[in-house]
């Protein structure tokens, strides 16, 4: 079993900060976000001083967080959709991270589900080629306030792909708040399908409310809907012994300490999963 600090936790800092972050708390890995790496790169840094940073800290890259909408389809948003995949496969190459995260958002809800379904085989396919020539794993994140929603979705996908370097992320909250799948589900999997874990906690959106992670997301694990204890168990159930990452997407507790933020996020993952 891996621990990563994920990057989403530590929001309001930057790449450097995350990996002593990680470090001094208790990690030995840290889910990188395309955000703060190229926003570190544009201003100054490079790959080879960061891989420094890496090997001081003694922290691996597990993933990087992630290539979004996956589901752009007319000809010059898929076209802009491979040059990112190709660049953060370079990324990953660069960070020797073996895995990257990809996601649809709601860019295909409006279509209908064999339609939206085709679109993703031929996108993830078609990303899937650009990272097998690196070495590249992709991590399939469904998303709850999506019509993908659903881990049977993903694994259907990833079965008609016939690629051998797709899996899925169990994200706790995506998972109980998409409604779509159960414990039982995951606890099923083979786990050579799971890449990672995201350790989270939250809530469904309440009838008539917009869906707003910062608002459905804003609670620490134990203060929310999410049955935590329930989801380990179905992960552990599997054998899966790879990356847990937590995942505290919660603006009010991102305001607190940045040491203190991780300390809490590796002890509750500890406890539960202990």
């Amino acid at each position: 079993m891996k621990l990563s600090l994920h990057g989403v936790s530590v929001w309001y800092s930057n790449a450097v900060t995350q990996l002593r972050i990680a470090q001094e708390t208790g990690f030995s890995g840290l889910e990188i976000l395309p955000e703060h790496l190229y926003r570190y790169l544009d201003n100054g840094g490079s790959y080879a001083a960061f891989r420094q940073l890496m090997a001081q800290h003694h922290i691996d890259v597990t993933c990087i967080n992630a290539l979004k909408r996956i589901g752009r389809h007319q000809p010059e948003a898929r076209a802009e959709l491979l040059r990112e995949a190709e660049q953060i496969c370079q990324a990953a190459v660069e960070l020797r991270c073996p895995v990257v995260q990809i996601m649809a958002l709601t860019e295909l809800d409006q279509l209908p589900a064999a339609e939206r379904d085709a679109i993703l085989l031929d996108n993830i396919s078609a990303i899937a080629d650009i990272g097998k020539a690196h070495g590249i794993k992709f991590q399939i994140e469904v998303v709850a306030f999506t019509a993908f929603n659903s881990l049977q979705q993903a694994l259907d996908l990833i079965a008609r792909s016939g690629k051998d370097n797709l899996g899925v992320v169990v994200d706790f909250w995506h998972l109980h708040a998409g409604g779509g799948t159960t414990p039982d589900e995951v606890a099923q999997m083979d786990k050579s399908l799971i890449y990672g874990v995201h350790f989270c906690d939250g809530r469904a959106a309440y009838p008539d409310e917009a869906w707003d992670e910062w608002v459905q997301r804003n609670y620490a694990p134990g203060e929310g809907d999410v049955d935590i204890a329930a989801w380990v168990a179905a992960v552990k159930a599997t054998g899966y012994d790879g990356v847990w990452s937590p995942e505290l997407l919660s603006p009010r507790h991102w305001e607190h300490d940045l040491w203190d933020i991780s300390r809490s996020c590796l002890d509750s993952m500890r406890t539960y999963i202990n």
